[in-house]
């Protein structure tokens, strides 16, 4: 009986096997890639994170009001201007880290017409909002800058959608409902004129003031104490003015470190905003955010 031979055959190779894993692999990279986009995590070359970060936080309340926490002022100052009004505005040196006032404790808030600081810095304001012309807010846009807006309530109510979506190193405060001269009226009046603006403009922008202007600089002690009872920290007047282009100081000429810088919405935007910045630029100076130098 003769026997048959049965050679062993070698098994063959699985070809899709690499194949299948490295489908597999790219799966699971794609997964987790997206993964951290949508939660934003930073730092990975590639993936994106930072970028949906940015984006994430400019539907924040903060960033919508113009805001933005003292970490997040979007871009800093040291940046140089963009967009079509450039060439007319000057760039700055980055701002040194602020080095605040402590407003002193007691019924009244604080009263400053300038930042006690000597740092090479100044503080630029724009008042009321009467006046909404597109170019000013390019400008805001453009320049780069810290800017601190006291909005009054009868000025914006118009058109209160012009001051949303401002970029993060805008920030708005309180400047009363109707504008009175509040020197002399009752705490009631003044507490309804000053608590009222902000309680308004928290609602409008996601963010409630903390800093006060009084209309046309008057004040006293009744609305020291009503400033603070309504949870803000303190007041401001101011050391320059700007209107039609031209810049006009109370003490020598050139703005001084720490001096409070005041002009309005107004027909001549842009004359005013580029005036204001240039003298600060002259003086050797970097604008800086007002509620940045006040805690």
């Amino acid at each position: 009986m003769s026997r048959t031979r049965v050679t062993a055959v070698p098994p063959v190779p699985n070809v899709d096997r690499p194949r299948s894993w490295r489908m597999l692999l790219t799966v699971a990279v794609a997964v987790l890639a997206a993964i951290l986009v949508l939660t934003g995590v930073p730092g990975i070359p590639g993936l994106g994170g930072g970028a949906a970060t940015a984006r994430l936080s400019r539907v924040t309340p903060s960033a919508v009001a113009g805001g933005a926490a003292p970490q997040d002022r979007g871009t800093p100052a040291g940046s140089k201007p963009t967009g079509p009004y450039a060439a007319r505005l000057p760039s700055f040196p980055p701002a040194p880290p602020p080095q605040p006032v402590t407003v002193p404790a007691g019924p009244s808030a604080g009263w400053y017409s300038r930042i006690p600081t000597n740092q090479p810095v100044a503080f630029l304001t724009i008042d009321d909002g009467w006046i909404k012309k597109p170019e000013a807010r390019q400008l805001l846009a453009d320049a780069h800058v810290p800017v601190t807006l006291f909005l009054t309530i009868n000025a914006i109510k118009d058109n209160p959608d012009y001051f949303r979506n401002l970029p993060p190193n805008v920030v708005i405060e309180a400047h009363t409902i109707s504008h009175p001269n509040l020197k002399g009226k009752s705490y009631a009046i003044q507490r309804h004129e000053i608590c009222g603006s902000a309680d308004r403009l928290g609602e409008l922008y996601g963010r409630r003031p903390v800093l006060f202007r009084p209309p046309f600089g008057e004040k006293d002690a009744t609305t020291l104490r009503a400033v603070r009872d309504c949870g803000m920290k303190a007041a401001f007047f101011w050391k320059e003015t700007v209107d039609k282009g031209k810049v006009r100081y109370q003490v020598g000429h050139t703005v001084r470190p720490g001096d409070i810088i005041l002009m309005h919405f107004r027909d001549r935007f842009v004359d005013d905003f580029t005036a204001a910045l240039k003298a600060i630029h002259a003086a050797g100076l970097t604008p800086v955010l007002l509620g940045d130098y006040v805690r």
